[in-house]
């Protein structure tokens, strides 16, 4: 490890061909980000993760892989860590406000490569499939871009989009990349994971509805590829969405989470009559959404990105599952309402 940002200088030698190509990561412990480490140390990135060091870091003992503490919200941090680091690009997990957006691109405004990690949730307009500057964003009023709660995530992520575009015009390699829900190994959201454990553990799965609904998802192994692309590729104040190349409903999703973990499963398609009948509608189940929301994904795909196949992406994250101690049980409209749902379906 490296001393603090304060003392610490990196020093490379001009014109050599071997100079290695440095990566700071704001954030990077978790979920996407702790992807993305992996997807930069595969293709010869020396890597710095900076964060407030608040959860276990899974690379320390890596020797191609730094740490800085650092506080994103605070200018003086960041430049420390710009300092100490020398970064060629700079990947911006955790801007979750567009203040912390437009500090991120002046303090690195000399990189080579900018990625600030948005959101689909930054469309406002319900279109499919959505795309890059054609889907009306959201907007974003002086109250919703210091919020802090869920109802205001996708306006500031929107006004995040339109810092980066603006840096962009004033020079700056900024871009920015839209994944839809990710999913996959390390995902602390547990969204997946709750229809894991009911194929795992059930022999009958309710699904909302006919079980016909789409809410696009990205592997995140995908996404962390889509970032590295775009730092190095992406064109300066772009937008490029990040989705699985194919999509699949709820039900099939089902029906392939049984296929790869090597078991049998009924899919039982419920509406919101027979919900009621357990006190449940299709908003209560995780991974539901009534509209199709997907996006379009050819502009990235234009800079060679690929995504992981769908079969072999829910394969890993099955046997991600099944090594954690992951259930997805927080997303659990409860077993005694879906048995009762199940026996409403049963009598008709």
């Amino acid at each position: 490890m490296r001393a603090s940002p304060e003392t610490t200088t990196l020093t490379r030698a001009a014109g050599d061909p071997h100079t290695v190509t440095e990566s700071l990561v704001i954030g990077g412990t978790r979920f996407i980000g702790r992807h993305l480490v992996e997807e930069l140390r595969a293709h010869d990135h020396h890597v710095t993760i900076c964060n407030r060091g608040t959860h276990d870091n899974p690379f320390a003992d890596a020797d191609d892989v730094d740490h800085v503490e650092t506080d994103r919200t605070e200018r003086r941090d960041l430049q420390a860590a710009k300092l100490a680091v020398e970064p060629d690009y700079v990947f911006d997990m955790v801007a979750y406000q567009p203040e912390e957006v437009e500090t991120a691109t002046e303090v690195f405004a000399d990189v080579d490569g900018y990625v600030y990690v948005s959101s689909g949730a930054s469309y406002a307009g319900e279109e499919i499939p959505k795309r890059e500057g054609v889907t009306e964003l959201r907007d974003c009023t002086p109250e919703q871009a210091t919020d802090e709660s869920g109802a205001t995530y996708g306006n500031r992520k929107a006004e995040g989009d339109r810092v980066v575009a603006r840096a962009a015009e004033e020079g700056v390699a900024a871009c920015a990349v839209r994944p839809c829900i990710v999913y996959g190994p390390h995902d602390y959201t547990e969204r997946l994971d709750y229809w894991i454990e009911r194929v795992l553990t059930q022999d009958r799965v309710v699904v909302p509805g006919d079980g016909d609904n789409v809410w696009h998802r990205a592997y995140v192994e995908s996404v962390a590829s889509a970032l590295r692309i775009v730092a190095e590729s992406g064109r300066p104040g772009e937008a490029y969405n990040v989705g699985d190349r194919r999509l699949v409903t709820i039900r099939e999703m089902v029906e392939l989470i049984a296929e790869v973990a090597g078991t049998d499963v009924e899919v039982v398609g419920a509406g919101d009559r027979e919900l009621s009948a357990a006190g449940l509608s299709t908003e209560e189940f995780v991974l539901y959404r009534e509209y199709p929301h997907v996006l379009a994904t050819a502009k990235l795909a234009a800079l060679g990105w690929e995504s992981t196949p769908l079969r072999e992406a829910m394969a890993r994250s099955v046997t991600a599952h099944r090594e954690s101690d992951r259930d997805g049980s927080d997303h659990d409209p409860g077993r005694e309402r879906r048995e009762t749902v199940l026996d409403v379906l049963d009598t008709v």
